[in-house]
């Protein structure tokens, strides 16, 4: 039963895949795109990589493709001319055929790998007992690659930057996205009264349970700012001022936080992003608690995009 199930997903994502590249209409793309990601949480789950399949539904069925679908109405107004310039039989040729040699390299590499291949496992389980820790992932990303996590959250809160760059001068410190008023009794609205006290309880569970279980920090702020999304699209609350300092620092939070704990190991534990062993366990679910807050808020604002009214509006 199971080798049918895994039969069955592997074809349905193959002619999904190959249905997001042959249809002509953007947004329908976007939506095939936001449901091939949850399939592809399934594999993962499948594969009994838990945390990658939180990290998969949440990032690549959930937040991108809100991304994507918001991009693909802005571009419905010019969409029609580009769909007269279809590209001719020589061009059309030449993408099908790099994707054929660039799909054969893929297998080929994969099907040519070793059996069992260079690991760091042993030296992970060897270790683990110093962290406190139950979740070998959360123990590689937080005490064996401390340094590249850190880089990671850094680099998320330059990628908003990023998007800041682009507001028009007029609306430079104002608010992002634009003010939104629904109906009252609703569907949305319903939604956003009753799914965020539910996600909050869920988002603080995986965000704890994952110094032992999977869960951690990305997926519970990944939750919680698709909560803050949804009283956003339904109007129940509006995003500060990007000039607001209050915002501003909840941004690099946790960046901070993890510099400081970073910082404190050098004299606690005679290195850079070390711990000492018997609070390991606690400063890490500090910095995991820090981060969730500037992720949710991160990627919340990276969703909405460039401030597109004045602070008094």
């Amino acid at each position: 039963m199971g080798l049918l199930f895994d039969y069955s997903l592997f074809v349905l994502i193959l002619l999904l895949a190959i249905w997001i590249i042959a249809v002509r209409d953007t947004f329908s793309a976007a939506i095939g795109f936001a449901i091939y990601g949850l399939l592809l949480a399934l594999v993962w789950v499948r594969l009994d990589a838990i945390d990658a399949a939180l990290t998969e539904a949440a990032i690549g069925g959930g937040l991108s493709g809100i991304l994507l679908i918001g991009a693909a109405m802005r571009l419905r107004p010019t969409e029609a001319p580009l769909r007269a310039e279809w590209p001719n039989r020589i061009t059309r040729g030449a993408a099908a055929l790099l994707s054929i040699v660039v799909t054969a390299g893929l297998v080929f590499v994969v099907l040519t790998l070793p059996e069992t291949g260079p690991t760091l496992v042993p030296y992970v389980a060897e270790n683990m007992a110093s962290t406190g820790l139950g979740n070998p992932v959360t123990a590689v990303l937080l005490a064996f690659r401390s340094t590249d996590t850190l880089l990671e959250a850094i680099v998320l809160v330059l990628a908003l930057i990023a998007v800041w760059s682009l507001t028009p001068d007029q609306y430079w410190g104002g608010k992002p996205g634009i003010a939104i008023q629904n109906e009252p009794n609703g569907i949305l609205t319903y939604l956003a009264r009753l799914l965020p006290p539910i996600g909050i309880v869920i988002a603080v569970y995986i965000l704890w349970v994952g110094a032992d279980l999977p869960g951690g920090k990305f997926q519970a702020g990944t939750l919680l700012a698709a909560m803050a999304l949804l009283l956003v699209m339904a109007g129940l609350i509006d995003l500060p001022a990007v000039s607001r300092r209050s915002l501003r620092i909840s941004l690099v939070f946790g960046t901070v936080v993890f510099l400081v704990i970073g910082f404190a190991g050098l004299p606690l534990a005679e290195a850079f992003l070390a711990y000492p062993e018997h609070i390991a366990k606690p400063l890490i679910i500090a910095i995991e608690l820090a981060s969730m807050i500037s992720i949710a808020v991160t990627l919340a604002l990276l969703v909405i995009g460039i401030p597109k009214r004045s602070d008094s509006e």
